[in-house]
């Protein structure tokens, strides 16, 4: 049985599983899992709770002796294997097949790592656990899902939050939920069940999100202009070196020009995420430039990001980081920005 982690506590609801298999990076949707997987079988009576981390000097027939003892404390018991690597060579296979054999109820198996790939998905030892079980892949929360699950801790939470709060807290924390879900731990402190509106989240959001130049350039791909300000300006307030995001900036201006001139003389897409080593995940933010950010405005943008390096290097009179924010707002309307010169002090 495979689910979804939207789907954990329904799933929970129907009864107790011998066992579980979590897999994936993402942590705070991993931690959440396991807390309400042990949270629901001690409810269950499941009191005793044995854990064993997987290494490389790892005797799998400790897993075989724990999981064939009987118990001086309880009848029922949690038994938690965590693998800090995937392979479990040929010894862990075939214990975990000869295990799956002997599956009972009193027994909750519970078995995690990292991202698993296709290929051990499909191994006999998973596919018998997870046939018994229940298998729980954890990927990244994005775009609508990631809205959907704002709004279910907002009600966890007791929020009362405007659609725009909702807005700004996935603009600003995507890709951590961590932070996320302590940051409404900290609107749920400060505001209780009052109404919250964008004025009252925005400061407290704005200061404490972390970001780095990789956001950027993930904000500015997809022409989310205002978030990448909001980024400048904490990256600026964090003491990031501008030279360091001008490098970061002018590598993806780069990057986006060539692509879109290869693609002018018939090049395959897929064949130049190749090239340019740019993955599966990234490839709809590629996509998306490179439809809507028009060659012109990349000229531009990189006239301008020319000058903003050297004001930078050689002028204390202007802040490059704004000056910066006029590179990236150039890309997506560069029509409007052409008759502003950026050496507008002197104008």
């Amino acid at each position: 049985m495979r689910i979804y982690h939207n789907q954990l506590t329904s799933t929970l609801n129907q009864g107790v599983k011998p066992v579980w298999l979590i897999f994936g990076d993402e942590p705070w949707q991993k931690n959440n899992s396991l807390f309400a997987i042990k949270e629901h079988a001690q409810q269950q009576g499941y009191s005793e709770h044995i854990r064993l981390t997987f290494d490389d000097k790892f005797d799998w027939s400790l897993l075989q002796q724990e999981y064939q003892a009987m118990s001086l404390f309880s009848s029922q018991r949690i038994i938690e294997l965590e693998l800090t690597s995937n392979k479990i060579g040929d010894k862990g296979a075939k214990l975990l097949t000869d295990l799956s054999q002997q599956l009972h109820q009193d027994i909750v198996l519970l078995i995690h790592g990292g991202k698993l790939d296709a290929g051990t998905q499909k191994r006999k030892w998973f596919s018998l656990l997870a046939n018994q079980g229940c298998f729980l892949p954890l990927y990244d929360i994005e775009g609508k899902q990631l809205h959907q699950w704002v709004q279910r801790q907002a009600r966890h939470y007791q929020l009362n939050l405007l659609p725009d709060v909702v807005l700004q807290l996935t603009e600003l924390f995507e890709g951590n939920l961590n932070a996320l879900d302590q940051e409404l731990q900290k609107l749920a402190i400060l505001f209780g069940q009052q109404l919250i509106t964008s004025e009252d989240a925005e400061q407290l959001l704005i200061k404490q999100a972390k970001f780095n130049p990789f956001q950027l350039i993930d904000a500015l791909l997809t022409g989310k202009i205002n978030k990448a300000i909001s980024m400048l300006d904490q990256l600026q307030q964090d003491g990031t070196a501008i030279g360091q995001l001008i490098w970061f900036v002018h590598k993806e201006i780069k990057q986006l020009a060539m692509m879109q001139e290869a693609l002018t003389q018939g090049e395959n897409f897929n064949q130049l995420c190749n090239e340019y080593r740019i993955w599966d995940k990234r490839k709809p933010l590629y996509q998306h430039a490179l439809k809507t950010i028009t060659a012109k405005n990349i000229a531009q943008a990189q006239s301008r990001l020319a000058e903003v390096d050297l004001l930078a290097k050689s002028a204390s009179d202007f802040n490059p980081f704004v000056l910066l924010a006029d590179v990236i707002i150039s890309l997506y309307h560069g029509d409007e920005l052409s008759a502003l010169p950026l050496d507008y002090e002197y104008a």
